[in-house]
């Protein structure tokens, strides 16, 4: 009862301090009611422009996927979509009450080259599409119920200016902050815990505060307090200013809860700032303790203990939704990556959303935050990337333009709003940066004897003297790489003493010789697993990272078998769209999951590698086709079948073998049955009929997968996994009929009207004995029925240029996917689909 009564007293004090600090800061969600135009119309950064005929939208929004795919006026390296100019307007008023007030807009993100004016006053401009900035309003508002009008202009006209779907718009959220002159700076608050064991914990507090009115100073008092995830109060402090702007107090934490990838914990740090005992600003900051190393000799721990990194890569699109991505889409799509044993994501290539950056926190996701995929000498964009159209979209607003004048700002903005994220544990400066610095290439030739693969295929040389003495012939003066990169790395470090700093490196043994791999704490190495042994000889102190890295089998093997690798960053964790082509192909699915969050081959054969619950899957593939063949003198063999692909694409590990999820083939064809497992045998029955048990360690020094040559004969494929001879799952394949029955099934069934809430329906093609049907592939329509927002139907397929802001979608493999959103309203929503005159189940969703 005591415990009781103190955890109420506790809620009180705290709702009451928070009611409080409601009053002295508001954070207002200026997302909705915007109206959005595309036009090249400078005028309407006025504030009595004419926008009666513009359309009304909520942000965030992408208009590139909004648009659809088309073949004029886009790029393969920016996935065949539009870009152009597009203006933002939204009108909003204030009272007299807040004349007195501090206002501010805050934007995750807008691509690209933005400009904000508030009531005709030009605020600032920022050409990077990924950086979180805000702008101080206070001085132009009108108070009195009068209108203020927010106009945002977004000049993506150079629509190859990446070489990934970057989107176009205002994709992230925006903010309204309210608070008072003298405050607590945007992301002014930090968070470090340098000491920490299972008795306590030392919670090192950094504050910063912004006099804007030059307010008085005197008798300003900050008081902290620590609460932890059930609401009590687990540490606490005073710290008083003494005409200072900043504060650097420590608390202690006794028995801390620690933040990990099995036990995400996580507190919550309340800053309140008092002049002369009268609250005027007060903000919260979700936090974690944990401690992590890399070591040279043995990868990397967490909280002392090793833990191998499991990563993936990711862009910052969804599919259907291009790049305004909600958060519980990130929550789905980051659930199904844990569930094959993913622990760790690289934000390729670029600062991504806020959102994602909480979920990696709630979830127990590792976090490498990465700045830049290009400094200021761009990468080619080349024919192969952007078609007939290269001309027409190049690269003259692209960020390399701006990078001298701007990357301080943006790389210390990213460090700074990431900074109490315990998820993040190493900041990356760059990727691949070394490709537009032809210097590297040339000695990379020089010193391996050959040109053309640029070390793709050659295993560079590990001697320090040998490359020093050939890049210095290559290059006149001092390199501009490695200068350029010890500059980002001060700038981080200037920020943030308590993370590493890497960088994805595509040359690393000339990066070595050229200060550039000094330079940063942890050397990412991007397809580099033949250099890891002469690396680590060559430079024993050295800590080394598998940075980028095909989804194959034997690179994770050569990560897995040596301590001094910290890990793994495979490409890529979901598809995604762009650096692809030519039409239709929109983007690349070289994943584990494709772009509707179904899993691939790769997904399931990665799966059976990173955990340890027993699986067993199964893929099927007629031997004409395939990369293996059997005979009876030389076993199984596998041979590249290289297929049409960008030029870069110089080896075929980008992608999967030719596989198909199913069993209907033409009677005694020869197939190659591929199983995938982590069992110690499988055993593969064809209609009851035994064709073979075989080890699991018999392949494991080739590509780990279990293989049978079968003829085919209709009906049931089945596969048994088995571990100490006793069996332990099983999958099975069946011939199928015709589509007779759709099933429709959500994600969830309950949303919160909130407006952001999400819900994905699956539906799928079955046949009268509830097998998917995969070849038989036709148009499905959802019926909805409610008060709802449809975001967009998907198929998973990188050929699909099909509308997605449709009800319509001819579906892939017997399957696709429909993105539900509520809105502010209840009530309930109905969904059916309907195709070929059959109906599926009727679905409800509550929204409450």
């Amino acid at each position: 009862m005591k415990n009781l009564v103190y955890v109420l007293m506790t809620f009180l004090v705290l709702t009451s301090c928070s009611q409080e600090a409601n009053k002295s800061r508001i954070v207002e969600d200026f997302n909705n009611d915007w109206k959005f135009k595309l036009i090249n119309n400078n005028k309407a950064s006025t504030i009595d422009f004419d926008d009666a005929d513009w359309k009304k939208l909520n942000v965030p929004h992408d208009w590139s996927i909004e648009l659809g795919y088309s073949k004029e006026n886009t790029a393969a390296s920016t996935g065949f979509v539009q870009g152009g100019i597009g203006w933002y307007r939204k009108n909003f008023k204030l009272t007299s009450k807040d004349k007195n007030k501090l206002f501010s807009i805050l934007f995750d993100g807008v691509y690209n080259n933005s400009k904000v004016w508030i009531n005709g006053h030009l605020l600032g401009e920022r050409p990077n599409g990924y950086s979180s900035f805000s702008y101080n309003l206070t001085n132009y508002l009108n108070f009195d119920g009068k209108d203020n009008v927010i106009a945002v202009k977004v000049d993506r006209t150079a629509y190859a200016d990446s070489r990934w779907y970057t989107g176009s718009g205002i994709y992230r959220k925006v903010q309204l902050i309210k608070t008072s002159p003298l405050h607590i700076a945007q992301w002014g608050v930090k968070i470090t815990t340098p000491k920490v064991s299972k008795e306590f914990a030392e919670v090192s507090i950094t504050s910063k505060l912004k006099n804007s009115k030059n307010e008085s100073l005197e008798n300003v008092t900050l008081k902290y307090a620590i609460i932890d995830n059930n609401g009590l109060k687990v540490g606490e402090s005073i710290a008083e200013l003494n005409n200072s702007l900043s504060n650097i107090t420590t608390i202690k934490v006794n028995n801390p809860k620690l933040w990990g990838v099995q036990s995400p914990n996580m507190y919550s740090l309340n800053v309140e700032v008092f002049q002369n005992e009268k609250l005027i600003d007060a903000t919260t900051e979700k936090f974690g303790i944990r401690t992590f190393r890399f070591d040279a000799n043995n990868g990397f721990f967490l909280n002392g203990e090793n833990l191998k990194i499991k990563g993936v890569n990711l862009h910052h699109d969804a599919g259907a939704v291009g790049t305004a991505v909600p958060k519980g889409i990130w929550e789905y799509r980051i659930d199904k990556l844990q569930s094959i044993g993913v622990n760790a994501v690289r934000m390729s290539h670029n600062p991504h959303s806020t959102e994602l950056m909480e979920v990696c926190d709630e979830k127990g996701i590792l976090v490498m935050a990465e700045a830049f995929d290009e400094w200021y000498v761009p990468k080619e964009k080349s024919k192969n990337y952007l078609g007939d159209n290269a001309a027409k979209g190049g690269i003259a607003k692209s960020y390399p333009v701006y990078f001298k004048e701007w990357a301080e700002r943006d790389l210390k903005d990213l460090v700074l709003r990431d900074f109490n994220h315990p998820s993040v544990i190493m900041w990356s400066i760059g990727n691949e940066i070394e490709w537009t610095f032809p210097h590297y290439s040339k000695t990379y030739n020089d010193v391996n004897g050959k040109t053309g693969a640029q070390g793709y295929v050659n295993v560079p040389i590990y001697d320090e003297k040998l490359v020093k003495e050939a890049f210095d012939k290559n290059i006149d003066g001092n390199d501009p790489l490695a200068t350029t990169a010890k500059q980002l790395v001060t700038w981080v470090k200037e920020v943030d003493l308590s993370r590493p700093v890497t960088a994805g490196s595509v040359l690393p043994s000339i990066g070595m010789a050229s200060g550039y791999g000094t330079a940063v704490d942890v050397f990412g190495y991007n397809y580099r697993a033949a250099d890891y042994d002469a690396a680590h000889k060559e430079y024993p102190d050295l800590k080394i990272l598998g940075s980028e890295n095909w989804g194959d089998y034997n690179e994770w093997k050569s990560i897995n078998e040596r301590d001094f690798v910290a890990g793994i960053f495979t490409w890529t964790g979901f598809a995604y769209l762009g650096e692809a082509g030519p039409w239709p192909r929109k983007g690349l699915n070289i994943s584990f999951f494709d772009y509707a969050g179904f899993k691939t081959p790769r997904g399931h054969f990665f799966e059976c590698l990173w955990i340890t619950e027993p699986k067993v899957y199964m893929v099927t593939t007629p031997a004409s086709e395939s990369e293996f063949s059997f005979s009876e003198k030389d076993g199984w063999k596998y041979e590249m079948q290289y297929t049409p692909a960008p030029v870069w694409k110089m080896l075929r590990k980008w992608e999967w073998y030719k596989t198909n999820s199913k069993w209907k083939y033409n009677n005694n064809e020869k197939i190659i049955v591929q199983t995938y497992t982590n069992c110690e045998e499988a055993e593969l029955f064809l209609n009851g009929t035994s064709l073979g048990k075989q080890k699991l360690a018999d392949f494991s020094e080739t590509d780990n997968i279990i293989k049978w040559l079968v003829p085919y004969t209709a009906g049931e494929l089945k596969v048994v996994g088995y571990n100490n001879g006793v069996e332990v799952e099983e999958y099975e394949l069946n011939t199928t009929s015709n589509v007779s029955n759709i099933v429709i099934e959500a994600t969830q069934t309950e949303l919160d009207s909130d407006g952001y809430d999400v819900t994905i329906i699956t539906a799928k093609l079955l046949d009268d004995e509830g097998n998917l049907v995969v070849d038989k592939d036709q148009e499905i329509e959802f019926k909805i029925s409610g008060d709802v927002k449809n975001l967009g139907v998907d198929n998973g397929w990188e050929m699909n240029v099909q509308p997605h802001k449709s009800n319509k979608i001819v579906t892939h493999n017997g399957k696709a996917i429909l993105i539900l959103q509520s809105n502010k309203s209840k009530g309930s929503v109905e969904i059916e689909v309907i195709s070929n005159n059959i109906s599926s189940n009727k679905l409800k969703v509550e929204i409450n």
